[in-house]
């Protein structure tokens, strides 16, 4: 099985759908924000975006991409990662790329639920704000989003559907 990437807007379930779907294709979970904290050996991205700014953390998002040791792994990417420089199309170039397209109402009451100051987009929004940013941030995201190989809605589809059609690929 080659690399698969995961990509769509927070709160889609790229880490949780990412975990199962590794296991479901014996393959190894990588998560690429963790890795970037990793490599920085910060406490987590807030700490970088806060302390280095976000073009530093954006450059450093890529970088930490495109040096990854990986083989037979499902990488679960960052919701802008697709967006900058050109990671969408090495992605491509690597491996498959997965949109997991969720529905805006979904997302929503997903990110309500966690807390929103540790995600440094969304810090400080209530939720006309964080209504507002989902349909902005998504509507700018959506060129780059679809252009994936596999869109695929897990919350609707079965993850078997998905082996199905990473396999026909």
């Amino acid at each position: 099985m080659p690399l698969v990437f995961l990509i769509g807007f927070m709160g889609s379930g790229k880490t949780t759908f990412g975990k199962k779907l590794a296991n479901k294709l014996r393959s190894r979970f990588i998560d690429l924000d963790d890795a970037v904290v990793a490599q920085y050996k910060v406490s987590g991205i807030r700490e970088l975006i806060e302390t280095k700014g976000m073009e530093f953390f954006r450059e450093a998002e890529s970088e930490v991409l495109k040096n990854l040791s990986a083989e037979n792994a499902v990488i679960s990417t960052g919701g802008g990662t697709p967006c900058y420089f050109d990671n969408l199309q090495w992605m491509k170039s690597r491996g498959l790329v997965v949109f997991l397209k969720v529905e805006e109402g979904v997302i929503l009451s997903r990110l309500k639920t966690t807390n929103l100051a540790e995600r440094p987009l969304l810090k400080g929004l209530d939720d006309d704000g964080l209504k507002h940013f989902i349909h902005e941030k998504l509507e700018e995201r959506m060129p780059y989003y679809n252009g994936a190989d596999i869109v695929f809605d897990p919350v609707h589809e079965k993850i078997d559907e998905l082996t199905i059609k990473l396999a026909a690929s």
